[in-house]
């Protein structure tokens, strides 16, 4: 009697592929199925998110400007590049994964942590400055007038873009630093590749993400002074 192959996979101590499938190219392309599925979810979230800041700033213009020009555009700006920058870097491990330099994935990894954890800091630094300038929501908000609503309502949309996605970075570095601590111990090999591949898929999304609040939130027109 033939033995199947996985259970012959299983049987052997062969490492680069997990018993649950048939060979290396059938794992690949099942785990990236499985992390673009889950990213086409978050995208119909976020999308939904994004349309309906979009439709309040066609509603209320002149509030969402005002709004606008109480925001850190430096601050943005300078958290765009170290996103950007860290896509690059974590992107440029995926080949020497392939190649099973795990020494390469390791450094770029740690880079790609490096980065993230200083765009934590500096929008926590920003949201620290956004507070002491009252722009929160509610009784104690500092912008009056007739357009007072509306930059309310962009401080709301803010808030819930900006925690939902620092939420998901922080979930991106912990993924980040598994595939750092997995590459110390020579893990991935040229079969073997797929989880660097995949987590560097959801560290693209999340860059993604950014890339459309920095329009919404920084590069709006922006009045009031």
């Amino acid at each position: 009697m033939s033995i199947p192959h996985r259970i012959r996979c299983s049987m052997s101590g062969d490492a680069t592929v997990q018993f649950q499938y048939d060979d290396a190219a059938d794992e690949r392309q099942t785990s990236l199925a499985g992390m673009w599925l889950f990213l086409v979810s978050e995208m119909l979230f976020f999308g939904g998110l994004f349309l309906l800041w979009l439709y309040y700033r066609v509603l209320f213009p002149e509030g969402f400007a005002e709004a606008t020009a109480h925001t850190e555009i430096a601050i943005g700006t300078a958290n765009t590049l170290i996103l950007l920058t860290s896509s690059a870097v974590y992107a440029s491990g995926i080949p020497a994964a392939r190649l099973g330099s795990n020494r390469v994935v390791v450094v770029t990894s740690i880079l790609t942590l490096v980065l993230g954890v200083t765009f934590m800091a500096l929008k926590f630094y920003e949201w620290k400055q956004d507070f002491d300038d009252g722009m929160i929501p509610g009784p104690a908000f500092a912008l009056h007038g007739p357009h007072a609503g509306g930059a309310q309502l962009f401080w709301v949309f803010y808030y819930i873009g900006t925690v939902l996605h620092m939420i998901h970075l922080a979930a991106g570095l912990g993924l980040v630093g598994w595939i750092a601590w997995k590459s110390r111990y020579r893990a991935f090999i040229h079969v073997h590749a797929t989880p660097v591949e995949v987590v560097g898929l959801y560290w693209s999304f999340v860059d993604i993400v950014w890339m459309v609040l920095y329009a919404l939130i920084y590069l709006g027109p922006r009045s009031g002074g």
